[in-house]
């Protein structure tokens, strides 16, 4: 059994960028990685650009300048503007090659065609200069950016439509158990209803996996082969919920064993989520994670989020991290390292009750866990604590 800090370096080291790249339209690449450097086609703004409603002057020596016409945005003139003129002018409008200010109109006085300054104007004052934002050719977005709506902006500014992106893994998600039934359906005596394959699939689409397939298997060897074969075969990430213990249902360890998967490690020392496994086979990637909604839940987000946001290109790929200081006493029962649901509010953390394993109720209020090395073995109300904030 390793520690969980074995348990992240060895799934980092193992886990490498995928090396597929898809040319997708701005309009779709949201949450994507980019993976070329993107150069900008133009100058932005491509002209001198006005940055406020007001007057364009012919010079800035005056006080009194005689109005002579209208820019638009939009306009594609470029009337000619001598010392001692002026030109009513709006926000993005293109400005005069003969401006030397522009002046804000809440600061001028409009009489008989007369423009009159109430205060001195400043050369370049209020001009955006062609290029201001950046110059033709210069890197737009370097590779490795993930794309955000304020990316989409931007890049469509320049006029780029399409990019090249790393793609996004396809995932499979297995459940396992013959209890398991989907939600809706009335409970016989001895089952439960599966929720971790809906709860991965939202977890995993709020952080931007959406290519899930979902598949349910019966505690039985033979089929459990047969759609593990399959599910590696065919998909980037293999996510199986639970049937990795070794009691006598529990098909999956010897499945993989009998496909012959690279396994990384099996068992980490960590609580919840002890027997999470973690394996590679012809590119790729496979987790089984405890069966347990909360265990599963933490090791998805500790070890399998960050997975799939260095497959997909991502070099910040851990869930961000802070200290905060605890409102809540904690005392561990054994030695392992632990993830405990927590509520986080601005620099304070509280423990939340209801940590068993099990447990979804607790997780459902939580935006944080707590995390607990090892050496730690008690937290006392006031003492600074490791949180990881949840997406």
């Amino acid at each position: 059994m390793i520690t969980v800090e074995q348990a992240l370096a060895l799934t980092s080291n193992t886990i490498q960028k995928t090396e597929v790249i898809h040319t997708l339209p701005i309009s779709k690449a949201l949450g994507y990685v980019l993976a070329k450097d993107i150069l900008s086609p133009i100058d932005m703004p491509p002209f001198r650009q006005s940055a406020m409603d007001g007057y364009a002057l012919g010079s800035t020596l005056e006080k009194t300048f005689t109005l002579i016409g209208e820019v638009k945005a939009g306009d594609d003139t470029d009337p000619e503007l001598k010392a001692g003129e002026a030109i009513r002018i709006f926000t993005g409008a293109p400005v005069p090659s003969g401006a030397k200010a522009v002046i804000m109109q809440e600061k001028v006085e409009i009489q008989n065609n007369k423009v009159l300054l109430q205060e001195p104007a400043l050369p370049d004052t209020n001009i955006r200069p062609a290029g201001e934002q950046i110059k033709k050719e210069e890197t737009a977005l370097q590779q490795g950016t993930v794309i955000t709506a304020a990316g989409i902006g931007y890049l469509a500014s320049l006029g780029i439509t399409h990019i090249d992106i790393y793609k996004k893994p396809s995932i499979a998600i297995i459940a396992t158990g013959n209890e398991l039934v989907p939600p809706g359906q009335t409970l016989k005596y001895g089952e439960i209803y599966e929720s971790n394959s809906i709860m991965f699939s939202a977890a995993l689409s709020k952080s931007g996996f959406t290519d899930i397939s979902y598949f349910k298997v019966e505690d039985a060897y033979d089929i459990t082969l047969s759609l593990l074969e399959n599910t590696i075969e065919h998909y980037d990430v293999v996510l199986i919920s639970g049937g990795i213990s070794v009691g006598d249902y529990d098909f999956v360890g010897k499945a993989l064993g009998a496909l012959q998967v690279e396994e990384i490690f099996y068992k980490v020392k960590q609580k919840p989520g002890k027997p999470l496994y973690f394996a590679k086979k012809s590119g790729t990637t496979i987790f089984a994670l405890p069966g347990n909604p909360a265990s599963s839940l933490s090791c998805l987000y500790v070890y399998v989020l960050p997975a799939l946001f260095k497959i997909s290109g991502q070099t910040n790929c851990d869930l961000k991290r802070s200290t905060a200081t605890s409102k809540t006493t904690y005392t561990k029962k054994g030695e392992r390292a632990e993830f405990l649901k927590a509520l986080v509010q601005k620099d304070t953390v509280t423990i939340l009750d209801g940590q068993a394993s099990s447990m979804l109720r607790s997780f459902a209020m939580a935006n944080a866990m707590v995390y607990l090395p090892e050496e730690i073995t008690e937290v006392k109300i006031g003492d600074d604590i490791q949180v990881i904030h949840l997406p």
